[in-house]
């Protein structure tokens, strides 16, 4: 074991008391890390109702887990979370502190560093440990270049992009300890409060864990387009995503959205339809294992990052596409 670390903390979000997919993908990075260069993993933990939660993070990598269990952290909220957040990174004193590239961690992350005097990286996609210190590896220029970065300070702070880790098979066997802790505020304390929160139905298969993704951009002609995707969706148990260009003119949802301001997705299978693969799409889908487009355009982009290419008007294919399908399940 060589250049040693003081250890790593991730924050770990919760929906309806569960950890987020990102969360666990960010303890088996920590894991990794840990194991190679020391240092304990320890998961924090803001919600309500999380009884069970620390043998659950234990047994995704973390070696302690700190749970504050307070319905001021009903909702997230930065001006409520961010104080315990900074207090608790204070007193565990990690190298690294990793949170989630999500609309809450892009919020929390730079908040916690300006608090802290210490430095953030945000959109990071891999970490390593060179001569003791962290170097983390990103997105750079609308992801067509990648940048490393390290800092003179410690900790380290960084938001980690969904699916560029991957999560530690869970061993319910594993052995660590989990405490709960007290918030330093109290709803009163605070100046504003989180009246209403609504929360966009996913109808299937979230996008983010999805084995097939289909997704639309602008060949697509029109909103109308989505429907054929949506009906393929169905048909092969997948998601539906989207280019920015798509959720831009409003023909379908933001949550759409795949690339390097959307949501990031590796599934086996990646249909691009009408898209035409420009480096801020190919950010949120790269890494997916199988992908195959259709598009009008022999000479689109897409087509260098593809396995199998369509050449051809996306209004005739996808029905034709549609009605094979129909057939293989019949």
């Amino acid at each position: 074991m060589t250049e040693n670390i003081n250890g790593v903390l991730v924050f770990v979000e919760m929906v309806d008391n569960q950890p987020v997919e990102l969360g666990l993908e960010m303890l088996g990075l920590a894991r990794r890390i840990s194991d190679s260069h020391g240092g304990t993993v320890t998961a924090v933990v803001f919600g309500t109702n999380l009884e069970g939660v620390g043998d659950n993070l234990i047994a995704y990598g973390a070696d302690q887990v700190l749970i504050n269990d307070n319905v001021i952290f009903d909702n997230f909220h930065a001006e409520a979370w961010l104080p315990d957040l900074s207090k608790i990174v204070a007193e565990v004193a990690p190298a690294i502190v990793l949170i989630g590239h999500s609309l809450s961690g892009t919020d929390l992350a730079p908040r916690l560093a300006f608090r802290l005097d210490i430095d953030v990286a945000t959109g990071c996609e891999s970490i390593e440990i060179v001569n003791g210190r962290p170097h983390m590896t990103r997105s750079c220029f609308g992801g067509l270049a990648r940048e490393v970065v390290t800092f003179n300070k410690t900790p380290a702070v960084a938001t980690i992009r969904s699916k560029t880790q991957q999560a530690l098979t869970p061993m319910m066997e594993r052995a660590g300890e989990f405490k709960f802790v007290s918030s330093i505020l109290d709803l009163n304390s605070l100046r504003s409060r989180v009246i209403k929160r609504e929360r966009e139905k996913t109808v299937g298969v979230k996008l983010e864990s999805a084995k097939i993704v289909i997704s639309g951009g602008l060949g697509l002609g029109g909103p109308e387009g989505f429907n054929t995707l949506n009906e393929i969706a169905e048909l092969v148990d997948g998601a539906v995503g989207a280019s920015r260009a798509a959720c831009d003119l409003d023909w379908c949802p933001r949550s759409y959205q795949v690339g390097l301001t959307g949501r990031t997705v590796a599934p086996e299978l990646y249909l691009a339809v009408g898209i035409s693969g420009a480096s801020h799409h190919m950010a949120g889908c790269g890494n997916a294992k199988t992908i195959v487009s259709i598009n009008s355009d022999p000479a689109a982009a897409i087509f260098k990052s593809s396995r199998f290419g369509i050449v051809g008007n996306c209004q005739e294919v996808m029905p034709a596409l549609v009605e094979e399908i129909k057939k293989l399940k019949a």
